[in-house]
């Protein structure tokens, strides 16, 4: 088994989850002497590659203190049971919306398969294994935990899910943000840094909740931000103002299909598509618009699935 591994610096590692194929979904193991926080834990598949990146730092499964997925779509926390059995001294700190959904996987393995269908549901994630009530620790806004004298803090940050927290580390000055900095895939590249944007996957999108979130992560002021979809980018006020703008952009391609309920999926993701190509063009990216395409459209078309849910809530 081929485990990818990147060392970030200051105790944090990078574990490439191999979400269907590389460079997709990141794990990052933070190391505080000879104790570990797992922050995300991709799929059950994904667990050899955390054994394995542990066992590169002379460390094991009982080293493990912390394990925490910055919500529970599954790409996130679809590993989190088997490595909870898997690691017998830690405990698995998750948003207070989120706790129920580990403890008793059965809603969320449901709506998960409503998304997918049930074929691919299986291959993706296999059977979610629930993880018992007095393991997990929730984790409202503000929440501290120590690790080995490393202090972890806990922000709520709703839009991407209402179940979502970021995870700030003074130690580094970076924050672990899940889903709710956006997506930046290194093997895009262009004259004027990465192309970060924003996901809008189903059900709980909130246009205004995600840019008040944004707008509290860099309050903080970070020097880096952790991304589990993938890697570490530098937030300078450029790369926020494209997340932000994407937001915007976003919701505004999907009203403007809020009167056409007949394949408005389909019809909002060529339109993210061709925006997203727009952009890569003007900041001049290195890959042909072929190549940017097939990397970004499995995204678009879940982003459509969420604006499309958005729109008929919203009505």
């Amino acid at each position: 088994m081929n485990t990818i591994t990147q060392d970030l610096g200051q105790g944090i590692t990078l574990v490439d989850a191999q979400y269907g194929k590389a460079g997709v979904v990141a794990i990052y193991l933070m190391q505080q002497e000879d104790e570990v926080a797992i922050i995300e834990t991709g799929t059950n598949h994904s667990v050899p590659h955390v054994k394995n990146a542990l066992r590169e730092k002379n460390l094991s499964f009982e080293n493990v203190r912390y394990i925490i997925p910055t919500h529970v779509h599954l790409d996130h926390a679809g590993g989190a049971g088997e490595l909870m059995h898997q690691c017998p001294n830690a405990q698995l700190v998750v948003h207070p919306f989120g706790a129920q959904h580990l403890h008793d996987p059965a809603k969320l393995e449901a709506g998960t398969i409503a998304v997918y269908g049930e074929e691919k549901f299986r291959k993706l994630y296999g059977k979610i294994r629930p993880v018992e009530a007095h393991r997990i620790m929730e984790a409202p806004g503000f929440f501290k935990i120590d690790l080995n004298g490393r202090e972890l803090e806990f922000f709520d940050t709703p839009g991407h899910a209402r179940h979502h927290f970021c995870v700030y580390d003074k130690q580094s000055a970076g924050i672990f943000t899940g889903d709710t900095f956006g997506l930046s895939y290194p093997q895009i590249t262009t004259d004027k840094g990465p192309l970060i944007f924003a996901t809008t996957t189903p059900v709980q999108f909130d246009p205004g909740s995600l840019l008040q979130s944004i707008d509290c992560l860099t309050s903080l002021q970070p020097e880096v931000i952790y991304l589990t979809h993938f890697g570490a980018v530098t937030p300078t006020p450029e790369l926020t103002k494209q997340l932000k703008r994407s937001i915007r952009r976003f919701s505004n391609i999907a009203l403007d299909f809020q009167t056409k309920p007949q394949n408005r999926v389909a019809l909002i993701q060529e339109k993210l598509i061709e925006y997203l190509l727009t952009v890569l063009k003007e900041m001049g990216c290195h890959q042909s618009p072929e190549f940017c395409e097939a990397v970004i459209r499995a995204d678009m078309e879940l982003n459509a699935k969420g604006l499309d849910f958005w729109l008929s809530k919203s009505a």
